[in-house]
């Protein structure tokens, strides 16, 4: 695939989107609600239409091979980057599912070891800082500070204690 067939996926796949999310925001009230201010609809519709509008302006200038990128024929991916790519989505997915298993502080410290050391190929001392400081300030930050309970699965037990020193 070439950069110039890439932006015009890419514009495409965007003006889609766009569009399917300004029908399913309408499904919502997206004017004004007396003494109350815009519907509940309102806020996605007219981003979408901001991002449908940049999308077009992308598509026009490609048709008009205005920029760089919509005039070149070179490679849009490597075979490296794309593996890197492959590698990443595939980290992401396995979050996705580990979360649902395991819990999501497990599966993030499973993820970032992972990510920071084999990927990234950050030092050990910053990859166990990072692996275990990410998933501890996101604890406190939504269960502590917000009240937002995040899923822990079979983790559960194991904050028990914790939840007894944050509620006594």
């Amino acid at each position: 695939m070439t950069v110039r067939t890439a932006e015009l996926a890419m514009a495409l796949i965007c003006a889609l989107c766009s569009i399917g999310l300004m029908v399913k925001s309408a499904e919502l009230n997206i004017g004004w609600v007396e003494g109350r201010g815009p519907g509940a609809g309102a806020w996605p519709f007219w981003l979408s239409a901001g991002m449908l509008a940049a999308s077009l302006l992308t598509l026009w200038r490609w048709h008009k091979r205005r920029t760089a990128e919509s005039r070149s024929t070179a490679l849009y991916l490597s075979r490296e980057n794309a593996l890197v790519v492959g590698i990443s989505a595939g980290s992401i997915l396995f979050l996705l599912v580990a979360t649902h298993l395991i819990g999501l502080y497990a599966a993030l410290f499973l993820f970032l070891l992972f990510y920071l050391k084999f990927v990234g190929r950050h030092s050990w001392p910053l990859t166990a800082v990072l692996t275990v400081a990410l998933p501890v300030f996101i604890f406190c930050l939504f269960e502590w500070a917000l009240k937002i309970p995040l899923p822990k699965s079979v983790t559960e037990p194991l904050f028990y204690p914790i939840y007894d020193l944050m509620y006594s």
